[in-house]
């Protein structure tokens, strides 16, 4: 429940394929609208500084920050969360991030596997170095990101080798 003097604004979006209309408070960030008022708990508030990558979301196709941005600057947009990604490449992390134990708490699992899909996306066939460079904005500290790197090296090759 809203305060009754806290300012909101319409908005009218698409959240993991389903439309949304609804008032949310101005100053209320993408992810705390996500996780409180839609429900999807996937992406996480860690730092809410910009800097940990717990909170990416895809927003029109792109990965961005989910803590830095407003949800009213949502309005008109594609809204995609860790628990409506399922195309094939995201699936395949997913995946490798398991057979590789890529993943310990599981805590900034959601963001590094958005964050390595747009790397996979736009570069089939990354170094290791590019790797560690797209997840640099990335936190992890439980797996030491070894495990992390490899899972996105092992379904970049399986890309590279079709």
């Amino acid at each position: 429940m809203l305060p009754p003097d806290e300012p909101t604004a319409a908005i009218a979006c698409t959240v993991n394929g389903q439309a949304i209309r609804t008032q949310v408070p101005l100053r209320r960030s993408l992810v705390d609208w996500l996780r409180h008022d839609v429900g999807l708990t996937g992406s996480h508030v860690g730092c809410e500084h910009g800097v940990c990558g717990a909170c990416h979301v895809r927003v029109d196709g792109l990965v961005v920050r989910g803590c830095l941005m407003l949800a009213v600057q949502a309005d008109g947009a594609a809204i995609e969360t860790i628990e409506g990604a399922a195309d094939a490449l995201t699936l395949a992390l997913q995946q490798a991030f398991f057979e590789k134990a890529a993943l310990q708490c599981g805590f900034c699992t959601p963001g590094m596997i958005l964050q390595a899909a747009e790397l996979l996306a736009a570069n089939p066939a990354p170094s290791r170095a590019e790797v560690r460079e797209a997840l640099s904005g990335n936190y992890c500290r439980c797996t030491g990101y070894q495990p992390i790197v490899d899972a996105v090296m092992a379904v970049g090759a399986a890309l590279h080798a079709k």
